[in-house]
C-alpha cells in the first residue's frame, strides 16, 4: 500500500469571503498564505492549510499554469477540527468570549481529551481539542 503521509488540505465553503476571512485571520488567528478573488489560503500551524471557497465558485474546472483543478463544491454546515494544547484550552475559552464567539458545547473524552464546539460565521461547526481525543492525539 503506498504511504499517506496527513491531510493536508481541509476546505469550508462560505457564503461570504470576507466576512470569512475576517473571522479566520481575526479571532482564529490564522495567517492568510495566499489570497485572490475566488479562495483564501490559511496555514494551520505549519502542519495544514484551511481553504475558503464562495459556495457555489468552484463548479467549474480551473486552468491553471500547471494543470486542471476539477470542479468542487460543498453545502451545509460543515464541520473542523483544530488541536490545541491541553494548557490552552482556558485561554481560548476567555478568547472566544471576547470576542463574542459561543461555545455551544464542551466534551469530556474518555481517553482525556476536551473539546470546545462553536460556529464560524456560516455556520460551520469548528471544534477545538486537546490532546487524548484519539488514539495517537
Amino acid at each position: 500500500m503506498p504511504e499517506i503521509a496527513g491531510i493536508l488540505e481541509t476546505v469550508l465553503y462560505v457564503d461570504d469571503l470576507a466576512r470569512a476571512a475576517a473571522f479566520w485571520g481575526g479571532p482564529m488567528g490564522l495567517s492568510c498564505i495566499h489570497e485572490d478573488h475566488r479562495m483564501r489560503a490559511y496555514d494551520v500551524a505549519g502542519r495544514g492549510v484551511l481553504l475558503l471557497f464562495p459556495r457555489g465558485g468552484s463548479l467549474h474546472p480551473i486552468a491553471t499554469p500547471g494543470g486542471t483543478i476539477p470542479p468542487h463544491d460543498g453545502s451545509g454546515p460543515l464541520h473542523l477540527a483544530l488541536s490545541i494544547p491541553a494548557d490552552a484550552l482556558e485561554a481560548w475559552e476567555r478568547h472566544l468570549a471576547a470576542h463574542g464567539i459561543a461555545i455551544e458545547g464542551r466534551t469530556t473524552w474518555p481517553r482525556g481529551g476536551v473539546s470546545l464546539y462553536f460556529r464560524d460565521p456560516d455556520g460551520h461547526l469548528v471544534e477545538l481539542a486537546t490532546p487524548g481525543l484519539w488514539k495517537g492525539y
